[in-house]
């Protein structure tokens, strides 16, 4: 399960994202580089020491330009051997982006919905489709486009197995263990009930590092996703 868990490293400055993963040590070998990582810690050239160290790196970028654009940038990615990359689930994008990351390990995923989104949010951004209908629109056309997996709600996760079959990847954010707060979650679920709906990766953030000890509360989750602890 350790390699299923990867742990947010929401942090703005590299010597705190770089105490988490000494904290976490072996417990933990594969981390997200988001935007505040990622501009405010120089996240890049630490995905890079990371990968240097053994560990994988998940860089969510959530990548949406022209084609040649995210081409370019999906190549750069691609060439420090960083296992994931995040771009928008549109389909010229996530064609794009299949192009770019073709022969190279890395698997490319499309954003479906974010979790903090719910149907009222969707509807608001002028979509004419609640948020899992929406999901199952860019799941399929992820699929089409010849992508590794997708981003999704564990509420979407059973849904979008359908779709993809069983080669996709399929990363849920929105992961929060029992007792925990949901802070600005609105789609969220247990550790053990995503993995059973269909989740491969499950990505934790706060619940990990902002907790007393961050080792303790990985090994917690670990242990969740092993036993399909459920949220009261």
């Amino acid at each position: 399960m350790t390699g299923q868990l990867i742990v947010g490293l929401d942090v703005s400055s590299r010597a705190r994202a770089e105490e988490i993963v000494s904290l976490l040590g072996d417990s933990v070998d594969f981390y997200k580089i988001g935007y505040q990582c990622f501009y405010g810690a120089d996240g890049y050239a630490l995905g890079r020491d990371l990968l240097k160290a053994g560990k994988k790196v998940f860089f969510d970028l959530k990548l949406l330009d022209i084609d040649n654009t995210v081409e370019k940038g999906v190549a750069a990615i691609a060439e420090t051997g960083a296992t994931m990359l995040t771009v928008h689930a549109y389909p010229k994008t996530m064609q794009a982006a299949a192009k770019a990351a073709k022969g190279s390990d890395l698997c490319v995923l499309g954003v479906t919905v974010l979790t903090s989104m719910d149907d009222a949010d969707v509807k608001d951004a002028g979509y004419a489709r609640d948020a899992a209908g929406l999901v199952a629109l860019r799941a399929q056309q992820a699929r089409d486009a010849g992508i590794g997996g997708v981003v999704t709600s564990p509420h979407e996760a059973e849904m979008v197995r359908t779709i993809l079959g069983h080669k996709m990847f399929i990363v849920t954010p929105g992961i929060r263990p029992a007792g925990t707060a949901l802070g600005d979650q609105k789609r969220v679920m247990a550790p053990g009930e995503a993995l059973a709906l269909g989740a491969t990766h499950l990505v934790v953030g706060r619940p990990i590092i902002a907790a007393p000890d961050p080792k303790a509360a990985a090994l917690g989750i670990l242990n969740e996703m092993n036993s399909g602890t459920r949220l009261a």
